[in-house]
């Protein structure tokens, strides 16, 4: 482990343009006890103050935690915290030491638990304004699908494949959204922003295993599953049979389909508003993306980093930092040699855009709903 625990708040401090004394009263402590810390003439301190650094300083808490462990040169201190109020976690950390399971294997399996406890994240926040009436006074995820909502069909889906913990970020007419078992998050600028920063309004919950989707997008619980078996950091849905969905579609031509190109290991190059006809494109983004917990951490590091750099100047394809949609953000992370891997599948989905979309969606939906 590189980094050490007091010059790495020293160092996140500074950046943030935050005093020592006025950091040391935030935590509770005196300047002189921080200033010790910060040179190293101290360990690292207690859980409770370490959470409140955290807090103040917007730092991912594990590895505030690991790097206190390092410091103390004992476990990090939510480990131990957690050990000893759960003491039969001990028989595990033994069947680990007993079976002599390499670093690969612990990967595994903490991987198959991590899977199991995979969240979602709905971004609901905008104005659907392409629906014209249909959306005068709902937000378009509240839209009818054979007597269930669109939001209700996408929660189905969801809990099917076995997520249960689920949230979303409101916005245009939040009152409409009211589901229980939804923790829910407010977009408070939402006509002045766009998904990308609208995600961020959750990033209290961007941790562990999360899938992230547009709350527009009509999918079988199959397109969630595939989606769950990705291992790697980033991963975006990608449908390389999309291109019949645009016949006859007018409203939304293909010029506005959020393409894909990626190499020979489904590794994306180049996402986005980019199929301009002079070029071969190989799928369509559908609007759901995967993050593992090391992901997680990848996404929030650069998303506050790029914040800081093109805060209202252009960014990608946006005229603005705070228009960017995903696939913007998407391409950055690609542009800076950030592997993003493409987890391809064959249809199962629906855009839900204009009124022609929910118009020809609701024909197909009611015919399959009506044979079943």
């Amino acid at each position: 482990m590189n980094k050490k625990f007091g010059p790495f708040i020293r160092e996140v401090r500074i950046q943030k343009g935050i005093g020592q004394r006025a950091l040391a009263s935030k935590i509770g402590v005196s300047a002189s006890y921080l200033n010790d810390i910060e040179k190293e003439k101290r360990t690292a301190p207690k859980l409770d103050i370490i959470k409140k650094i955290s807090s103040i300083l917007s730092i991912d808490i594990k590895k505030l935690n690991d790097l206190a462990g390092y410091s103390k040169k004992t476990l990090a201190p939510d480990i131990n915290d957690f050990i000893t109020k759960n003491p039969k976690i001990n028989s595990l950390i033994r069947t680990i030491q007993e079976n002599d399971l390499n670093e690969k294997q612990i990967e595994l399996l903490e991987n198959s638990i991590s899977k199991k406890k995979t969240k979602a994240l709905i971004i609901a926040a905008g104005l659907g304004s392409r629906l014209k009436k249909h959306t005068e006074n709902l937000p378009k995820c509240m839209l009818d699908f054979g007597g269930k909502t669109l939001l209700q069909r996408q929660l189905e889906a969801y809990k099917n494949s076995g997520v249960e913990n689920i949230s979303l970020i409101r916005g245009y007419k939040k009152e409409k959204i009211k589901y229980k078992g939804i923790k829910y998050f407010e977009n408070t600028d939402y006509r002045n922003n766009n998904i990308l920063n609208s995600i961020f309004y959750a990033e209290k919950v961007i941790n562990g295993n999360i899938i992230i989707s547009y709350s527009d997008i009509l999918f079988d619980s199959s397109v969630v599953q595939r989606t769950l078996e990705s291992n790697h950091d980033i991963s975006v849905v990608v449908d390389i049979d999309w291109r019949g969905y645009y016949v006859g579609r007018k409203d939304h031509p293909i010029s506005e389909a959020e393409n894909v190109i990626f190499n020979s290991n489904n590794e994306v190059e180049k996402i986005g508003k980019i199929n301009k006809g002079n070029q071969e494109v190989h799928g369509e983004f559908i609007g759901m993306i995967k993050l593992s917990d090391h992901g997680t951490k990848i996404f929030k590091e650069n998303f506050h980093r790029l914040k800081k750099i093109y805060w209202n100047k252009p960014f990608q394809r946006a005229k603005i930092f705070q228009k960017a949609y995903l696939t913007d953000f998407i391409q950055e992370l690609v542009d800076i040699g950030i592997k993003v891997h493409c987890v391809i599948i064959e249809s199962g989905w629906k855009e839900i855009d204009t009124v022609e979309d929910y118009k020809k969606a609701l024909i197909g939906f009611n015919k399959k709903f009506t044979k079943n």
